[in-house]
């Protein structure tokens, strides 16, 4: 069976913790930041969680993380 391809995007974007949750940056940070507090910038910075709802679709996107 050949070798599954992984989504090259999604890749890019999601990495794996040592207990196999996967860690995301959080969106709405890359432009129109004036009108943004500096508590709503800072608090962007942080990486998230991906939410449990979607972690089967992420697993099938992304089979060798």
């Amino acid at each position: 069976m050949p070798k599954m391809k992984s989504s090259s995007s999604a890749a890019k974007r999601f990495k794996a913790t040592g207990t196999g949750k996967l860690k995301r940056n959080k969106a709405y940070k890359s432009h129109i930041l004036t009108k943004k507090s500096t508590k709503r910038k800072r608090n962007l910075r942080k990486s998230a969680m991906t939410d449990a709802t979607n972690v089967k679709n992420m697993k099938k996107i992304l089979p060798y993380l």
